[in-house]
């Protein structure tokens, strides 16, 4: 058995291990017995009440969350040849953040017409910031270079996040829900964000797995892109606006959740290589088993009260950020 064979088995585990502790660990114990009889229909009322309305929507949502944002921070980084860039940091997140605020604060989120508008609200604005950002960058160089780019989106990401917090203090209702959806927050979201999320999870990873060699080119920088026949700019502009429409329709339902993007991409390289038919998806799996872990240690380790996901992700994300940015800088 070949390393990668062995490191699917251990990621398909941790997977499986993150889902029955996200589910089974709370006020009220729920083993993995109960978890499978509750999941079959059968068992306890209060169990299957408890497992199927609550702890399944709620971990779904999370694993699907951090899929979406790893492989958008695995995209990100191949298609601008930087090891920091993300949907986060672009400004990806905060862009669909304002979107969803937007809506929130419109009381626009309700009924079948708010399933639907809140995701494409979430991504409208993601998509919208991206092209904001690359106009500005254009502006300031021509050659459109990743550093630009990153640093532009950097300080748009700065600029929503403040238009989010002078919402808040002009609509004083909306202030606590608009303050927690900046922090992230899988709490009581239901079946509907999992149900939006998935599909396009799914559609996004089949665009990028078909464009797979096309990354393993960009990661060579543009020059080697052009050489082997990639137009770097156009491909680039077409990867982004997918990572947009992922990541904002993960945000819509989650709440700003930085650092995921940018962890779990670069985990998977280290252990499945550079290739991106390995790594996107080990880092989608490594994603969803984060976010899992971190969000249930965001709801027990201050249990009664629950710290926002986002700054569990924060205190583990911004050491390793550091890092990266360190080890890239000596080399």
């Amino acid at each position: 058995m070949n390393k990668y064979k062995r490191g699917a088995i251990l990621l398909g585990i941790l997977a499986v291990l993150s889902v029955l502790l996200g589910i089974g660990v709370g006020s009220v114990p729920i083993s993995p017995v109960q978890i499978l009889t509750a999941l079959t229909g059968r068992g306890d009322e209060g169990i299957r009440a408890l497992v199927l309305g609550l702890r399944l929507p709620r971990v779904a949502l999370a694993f699907l969350t951090g899929a979406a944002l790893s492989a958008g921070g695995t995209v990100m980084q191949s298609a601008l040849d930087n090891p920091l860039a993300s949907p986060f940091g672009l400004g990806v997140s905060a862009g669909a953040g304002l979107g969803a605020t937007a809506v929130m604060t419109a009381g626009l989120t309700g009924g079948l017409a708010g399933t639907f508008l809140l995701p494409a609200a979430g991504f409208t604005g993601g998509l919208v910031t991206v092209l904001l950002a690359l106009a500005l960058a254009k502006a300031f160089d021509k050659r459109l270079s990743s550093v630009t780019v990153v640093l532009t989106g950097m300080v748009i990401s700065l600029f929503f996040s403040a238009i989010m917090d002078l919402m808040a203090a002009m609509l004083p209702e909306y202030a606590q829900r608009i303050s927690l959806w900046q922090m992230g927050s899988f709490a009581a979201k239901g079946w509907r964000g999992p149900a939006v999320l998935c599909p396009v999870l799914i559609l996004c990873f089949i665009l990028f797995m078909r464009r797979a060699s096309m990354l393993d080119v960009m990661t060579f920088g543009d020059e080697q892109a052009q050489g082997m026949g990639v137009d770097p700019q156009r491909s680039r502009l077409g990867l982004i606006a997918l990572v947009a429409v992922l990541a904002g329709t993960a945000v819509s339902f989650s709440g700003i959740i930085g650092f995921v993007d940018l962890v779990a991409p670069h985990i998977a390289r280290r252990l499945f290589g550079a290739g991106h038919r390995r790594t996107l998806p080990a880092g989608m799996v490594l994603g969803g088993s984060f976010m899992v872990l971190c969000d249930l240690a965001a709801r027990t380790l201050a249990s009664p009260r629950e710290i926002p996901v986002g700054a569990v992700t924060a205190l583990l994300g911004a050491p390793f950020f550091l890092y990266v940015f360190f080890r890239k800088r000596r080399k």
